[in-house]
């Protein structure tokens, strides 16, 4: 296990000045001493980074950035056991979901990218003018240039890569700062770069806690763009802070994703979808479902089916057998959550199971455990279904009518994603068009073809990621115009 955790900058681990605890949520034990970086290491990074556009990373062919990146997810792979034990001593989440999900999607995420990049080209016209003669017009995507990349601690290295990826692709060189709760997944990318050779200057790692660093990076005048995943306020706090600098930025923002049952739906199916898409990763995923929409005729049936399941979920030891759901990511995001459990009660919510925090009798009692629970009975303009809680919560509702549940699941801020549960393939199409959100299931969750937009709408975020999408927010297109004179023989 790794006990010290340096910034990585210009090819080189370097040491801080200052070190802070990187803390276990299973049992809030220490685990790790992580380097906080300084200005003047921020400054390093990103005059590495411009340095390293102009030398050999610069001048190499996609096909010899494709081929390092490629290098890239051997290695992660080669390194399963390393990158699944820093997954889970820092995030606490089962091995299953770390084995099957995490680890296994960054390493995709880099052959995917890197074998977009071949095919990614630009467009080509020709124009006749006015006075006979003609003019080529094609486009160059050239690389943004210095790009500094925000991760969130929910999905570390996976959402660290999904950006990670297409940027050095396109031949931008990055500055990667992970979130401080989760920082050792980066840490070992990091050292994955210096050992396939990577040009110095090309991946930079800057750690450390929350705004200073995060102001830092953003705000410096020789970062060319900006990509971050996390809250919509701190969205917020970097658009307004860069605003003078007029930046690229991508944002995948917060969600209060709703999912809709139809009285048609297949209920056993639409139970465990829901289960799934409310508990997975301790509902801390973007994506999770956290309002429920039930029709009158399965209500009854479906709660007390969501109530069993929620109830049969194993808590536990990340790597016990069977383990769905883990701690929650640190003892501040857990008094956050039950804040909201508190709330709830206080607003007159029928709290149908948990609501509190489990006992073990062990070492996990000092960790950041949570209950996986559901309620009912609040109004949809009450907090609690409108503002992202981020943990193990959904509240169910009844509706009666299809363009009543849609204008219900269209009334928030945010718009992310959202599921539908019919056995009505005309109502699958008719519906799933009108959710003001970026992605919509129907009948299943979290299922993701990577060469698909993702992204959301409202304060879910700007932009589009994957596939197409994210070459072109990591490219910049220049437009080549030829002017070519008339043959001779035509004057």
């Amino acid at each position: 296990m790794i006990d010290t955790l340096h910034c990585y900058i210009d090819g080189k681990f370097e040491r801080s000045e200052h070190y802070f605890d990187n803390i276990n949520p299973v049992n809030g034990e220490k685990i790790a001493d992580i380097g906080e970086a300084s200005q003047a290491q921020v400054d390093l990074a990103v005059t590495a980074a411009k340095r390293a556009l102009s030398s050999k990373w610069g001048a190499m062919s996609v096909q010899q950035r494709s081929a390092l990146l490629h290098k890239v997810a051997d290695r992660i792979e080669a390194r399963l056991a390393e990158f699944i034990d820093a997954e889970i001593a820092d995030t606490g989440k089962s091995l299953y979901q770390v084995e099957t999900i995490d680890i296994p999607r960054a390493a995709a995420n880099f052959r995917t990218f890197a074998d977009l990049a071949k095919f990614y080209t630009g467009e080509t016209f020709v124009t006749d003018t006015a006075t006979g003669e003609q003019a080529l017009n094609y486009s160059v995507n050239k690389p943004l240039g210095v790009v500094a990349i925000i991760s969130p601690w929910n999905l570390p290295l996976l959402l660290a890569t999904w950006k990670v990826a297409p940027a050095l692709a396109c031949g931008n060189c990055v500055i990667l700062k992970p979130s401080e709760e989760t920082s050792s997944t980066a840490y070992l990318l990091a050292q994955v770069m210096d050992e396939v050779g990577l040009p110095a200057g090309v991946f930079n790692l800057i750690l450390g806690r929350g705004k200073y660093i995060g102001d830092a990076l953003t705000q410096h005048p020789k970062v060319d763009a900006i990509t971050f995943t996390g809250a919509s306020a701190t969205g917020k706090h970097i658009m307004s802070a860069v605003s003078s600098g007029v930046k690229p930025l991508s944002f995948e923002l917060g969600g209060k994703n709703a999912a809709i049952v139809f009285q048609d739906a297949d209920l056993d199916k639409a139970v465990a979808g829901v289960a799934r898409s409310t508990f997975t990763n301790c509902g801390q995923v973007c994506l999770c479902t956290e309002r429920v929409f039930v029709h009158r005729v399965l209500y009854q049936a479906f709660v007390e089916k969501l109530v069993k399941a929620a109830e049969a979920i194993k808590i536990g030891y990340p790597k016990e057998s069977n383990v769905l759901i883990g701690p929650l990511v640190s003892k501040q995001h857990q008094q956050k959550v039950l804040s909201y459990y508190q709330q709830a009660k206080k607003s007159g919510a029928k709290v149908l199971t948990g609501g509190g925090v489990p006992s073990f009798g062990d070492e996990r009692d000092n960790g950041c455990y949570i209950e996986p629970t559901i309620i009912t009975g609040l109004s949809d303009e009450d907090p609690i279904n409108q503002e992202e809680i981020f943990g193990p919560i959904c509240h169910v509702s009844v509706f009666d009518d299809e363009y009543e549940v849609v204008e219900r699941v269209n009334n928030t801020a945010y718009g992310l994603a959202a599921a539908i549960w019919t056995e009505n393939l005309s109502r699958a199409h008719r519906v799933a068009p009108q959710m003001d959100v970026g992605l919509v299931w129907v009948n299943t969750w979290f299922l993701r073809d990577l060469r698909a937009p993702f992204g959301g709408v409202k304060l879910s975020g700007i932009g589009r990621e994957g596939g197409a999408h994210s070459m072109a927010f990591y490219s910049e297109p220049v437009n080549i115009c030829i002017n070519i004179d008339k043959h001779p023989y035509d004057n």
